[in-house]
């Protein structure tokens, strides 16, 4: 018999990437809930900003994921600082690299895994055995819609997504019995600096784009703010869902994937081109 999934809310959390976007968005919103939040980035000012917005008790770390030391010595400061059981624990930072895999850099796409899928895992690693210890808690690792799908471009980005994906999974089932749950989030297009922050040496679509026009595209397509985002998958993790989709843009994305499997991405070509056209039309 499975137990129910325990509430988050007014425990105490941890979050990464929590300098801005959906990491900031949700020590805001569980902080406001009555949680005590630890928060970690490896952006100091960032970070800053974020903790002086937070109201109850905060414990922030400047802290690069890719470290794994610095993750369990992290892991040791929240097992000190903690004011109860950790609920849960949220492993969020990431980073984008935009290119073609022809004209990938491998620096590039190596700086993408070892933050996107090395950092989640040093994160499991360091927080997991508090979790397992007290037998209770979450832990929640953040893929992408493009865990779901391969996408065009994003090669990098898609290959760690869906690995994270594939090691929550299979944490997932080693955790069966336990009071330990791991749960994967896929946001969808989600307004944060991501695309702003990128690595892009040149227009991988050979339009000639600069990087600030191709992150303003992207930021002009997101349907979800950040503060949406955090809402979703709080509730979602509250729910006892192992899966959590955030936007609607993910539902289709994971319908496409189980109807569509080999052909999605001429499905989502044509909905693309239509709505281009539409915002294209006159205003009558």
């Amino acid at each position: 018999m499975s137990r129910p999934a325990p509430r988050i809310t007014g425990r105490p959390v941890v979050i990464t990437g929590a300098a801005s976007g959906i990491g900031r968005s949700l020590a805001q919103r569980l902080s406001g809930l009555g949680s005590p939040v630890a928060i970690a980035d490896v952006d100091a000012d960032g970070l800053a900003g974020t903790a002086a917005s937070l109201r109850g008790p905060v414990l922030s770390r400047v802290l690069d994921v890719r470290d794994a030391a610095d993750q369990h010595r992290f892991a040791d400061e929240v097992r000190e600082w903690l004011p109860g059981p950790l609920a849960a624990v949220f492993n969020n930072a990431g980073v984008a690299v935009s290119s073609t895999v022809l004209d990938a850099v491998p620096e590039d796409d190596d700086w993408l895994h070892d933050i996107n899928f090395h950092g989640v895992i040093n994160g499991n690693r360091a927080f997991l055995p508090i979790l397992v210890a007290q037998d209770d808690g979450v832990i929640v690792n953040t893929s992408s819609v493009y865990g779901l799908l391969g996408v065009p471009y994003q090669s990098a980005y898609c290959a760690a997504k869906f690995a994270v994906r594939g090691f929550t999974e299979a944490l997932r089932q080693e955790l069966r019995g336990t009071g330990v749950r791991a749960v994967t989030v896929h946001p969808g297009g989600i307004t944060t600096n991501i695309a702003r922050n990128a690595r892009i040496r040149t227009d991988p679509e050979g339009r000639g784009r600069t990087k600030e026009q191709m992150a303003a595209q992207f930021e002009a397509a997101t349907l979800t703010s950040p503060e949406k985002a955090a809402a979703i998958i709080h509730r979602g993790v509250e729910r006892g869902r192992a899966r959590i989709l955030v936007g609607p843009d993910a539902y289709l994305f994971d319908a496409l994937a189980r109807i569509a499997p080999t052909h999605y991405y001429a499905v989502i070509s044509r909905l693309m081109a239509r709505a281009g056209a539409r915002q294209k039309e006159p205003v009558r």
